[in-house]
């Protein structure tokens, strides 16, 4: 994690140094400079009710089948001990559960979301075709 923190401010700190030497040699050299250049670049757009509904379904399905397949694979080498801690079958039966149980709940959040907010989801598809 944190080579992943100093990476990225690393990166930011390059972008915010190639713009500045951008923004000096424009003035050094007397052109205008264009304010919307180095405005950060916006989100295309928010994501609305069912792009954040959709995504709820996949993570339950991803994790649901990576539930499944944890606990089929510690069922069926129960019998047979392995020596690596992260392995053993009883840590992939865990695993496993842990995993589904959050799959099954994140299909609960999604299907009960799909119900309760159906008139707001239609509203932003009507709304989405009008401005279109």
């Amino acid at each position: 994690p944190v080579l992943i923190v100093w990476m990225i401010s690393r990166v930011r700190k390059n972008e915010t140094d190639r713009r500045a030497e951008v923004m000096l040699k424009a003035i050094e050299a007397g052109v205008p400079i264009d304010p919307e250049l180095f405005k950060k670049p916006e989100k295309s757009h928010p994501k609305n009710l069912k792009e954040n509904l959709l995504d709820r379904l996949t993570g339950a399905c991803i994790t649901s089948f990576m539930g499944v397949a944890f606990l089929t694979i510690g069922i069926l080498f129960l019998d047979r001990p392995i020596k690596h801690m992260f392995l053993a079958p009883g840590t992939m039966v865990f695993a496993g559960g842990i995993l589904l149980a959050v799959g099954i709940a994140l299909f609960i959040v999604y299907f009960t979301g799909k119900k309760m907010l159906a008139k707001e989801i239609e509203a932003q598809e009507k709304n989405f075709t009008v401005n279109d």
